[in-house]
């Protein structure tokens, strides 16, 4: 009875110590991943003047964004600090000594991580879907609203679409001095300047127009087209028109207000479904691929190559057709120069097929595409819960081995191990991606390639191996070597 009771105050004490890591690990994870994706999305946010509770939104969905990302980095580490600060605490091999296997004190965290993983699975197909579609509809809408409205003074300002304005300086009170104007809002070979020696800027009540009002300037504008302007000498006078004013309105479009895009434009993309749909998704477009390829099939045969004839024989199978005709025969009877339009029209004949072939593999490739963009989705989902429980199976061996805990050793080694899973990840991504090999094999690489790792390093922590003690390897090191000199001198003496 003591004896159930000391496990279970174990386990709860191994849960305590890990689940405390894990969730700091996870938010320094979700952070760092998070000023990444921020960095890469900057000129979509900065500088467009939009309120606080869009902006809140944005950060919202993106952190959202990044878990899937974070969850197993933050396994791994949390992994690490857990086990390394027990070993280092001599607390691990305290309890081995008791008699509770590696395994017995992983239990509790083994069923832990498995709750994750099948959460992450969830999360993966009913959260993230919709948080991809907010999220990419909130950076269109960005993308698309107008910048806010900051003429610097001493340089060219290039915010307004089709106008580069410069201002000399500007005062306290708004005004502005100094100022020039290009519009080339009707191209550049039309554009027409304008200088005043002051003026203010204000937009309309609607923030649809921005209203210039400019003092005690002139303008220039060239009253020839471009293109009749090309034409003409260069020696002939181009016509233009100059005009001097004391106050002049100019009213330029833009739009300031925020508009969102419809979230349904969104529905057919990949990234927009769970696991239901794009099983669904998979199907209907690979029978309607199938479907194509099949007519295809079918014109290139029965229109392109056996012809159109009263002969009925020429719409049987290919064979028959080849053993009524002798091709070799017929092409010896005919003379020098009907054998060469025969060869040219070949020649002719099969690079048009050549064309029609490659056209037809150009339509059917838009639903291969289609289609594997739904597979690797698909397949995400499931790799995402399996590099959980790889990289706790990892994370464990490895801390219980180097026995170091805090947060320098175990950090460099999940660095270390992170970024060899993501360069294959990524790698097998892109292999099936560009259809180089099949989907599955492309989503599931990294994962192939850790597994066997995990399982090493969790069978040598259970066996106590001094996997990383220098002096384990050197004396393996010098009796490879004393074999290797007795084989040399035994061989000398022969």
């Amino acid at each position: 009875m003591s004896r159930s009771f000391g496990i279970k105050k174990l386990d709860l004490y191994v849960l305590r110590n890990f689940l405390g890591l894990f969730l700091l690990t996870f938010v320094i994870c979700c952070f760092i991943l998070l000023m990444q994706l921020l960095w890469m999305r900057i000129n979509d946010i900065v500088g467009k003047g939009v309120d606080v509770f869009v902006l809140l939104e944005f950060l919202l969905y993106a952190v959202l964004s990044v878990v899937p990302m974070a969850l197993p980095l933050a396994i791994l580490l949390a992994s690490l600090m857990s086990f390394g600060n027990l070993g280092e605490k001599f607390e691990l091999t305290a309890m081995k000594s008791a008699g509770i296997s590696l395994f017995r004190i992983m239990r509790p965290l083994i069923f832990l991580i498995a709750a994750i993983s099948i959460g992450a699975f969830f999360f993966s197909n009913n959260v993230l879907p919709r948080t991809q579609v907010k999220f990419w509809t909130l950076v269109f809408s960005l993308r698309q609203k107008s910048p806010e409205l900051d003429i610097p003074a001493g340089e060219f300002y290039t915010g307004v679409n089709g106008y580069n304005i410069y201002v000399r300086k500007k005062d306290r009170s708004g005004l502005l001095h100094g100022l020039m104007i290009y519009d080339y809002s009707n191209g550049f070979q039309n554009a027409s300047v304008t200088v005043a020696d002051s003026g203010r800027v204000t937009t309309t009540a609607d923030q649809k127009y921005l209203q210039l009002t400019i003092y005690q300037g002139e303008s220039f504008e060239n009253l020839t087209e471009g293109q009749q302007r090309s034409q003409r000498s260069l020696q002939e006078n181009v016509p233009y028109r100059r005009e001097m004013f004391r106050r002049k309105t100019l009213l330029i479009e833009f739009d300031t207000e925020f508009t969102r895009y419809d979230e349904s434009v969104l529905n057919d993309q990949h990234v927009s479904k769970n696991m239901t749909s794009l099983i669904h998704s998979i199907d209907s477009v690979g029978q309607l691929a199938a479907e194509k390829s099949r007519q295809q099939g079918d014109d290139m045969v029965h229109n392109h190559f056996l012809g159109r004839d009263n002969n009925p024989m020429l719409y049987r199978d290919a064979d028959t057709v080849y053993a009524c005709l002798n091709v070799d025969s017929l092409y010896v009877s005919y003379s020098a120069t009907d054998q060469q339009r025969a060869l040219q029209y070949a020649l002719d004949q099969a690079r048009k097929y050549k064309d029609l072939i490659q056209y037809n593999s150009i339509l059917l490739d838009d639903y291969q595409r289609y289609m594997r963009k739904h597979e690797i989705e698909l397949h995400r989902k499931f790799t995402l819960a399996f590099a959980c429980l790889i990289f706790f199976f990892i994370g464990v061996p490895l801390g219980a081995i180097i026995r170091k805990g805090g947060l320098g050793a175990p950090i460099v080694i999940s660095v270390i191990l992170f970024i060899i899973y993501y360069i294959i990840d990524n790698a097998g991504y892109k292999m099936a991606r560009e259809a180089l090999w099949p989907v599955w094999q492309g989503m599931w690489l990294s994962s192939l390639v850790l597994l066997p790792i995990g399982i090493f390093l969790t069978y040598k922590a259970a066996t106590d191996s001094a996997l990383f003690n220098p002096e384990v390897w050197i004396r393996e090191a010098e009796k490879l070597r004393d074999k290797f000199i007795k084989i040399f001198h035994k061989n000398g003496q022969n």
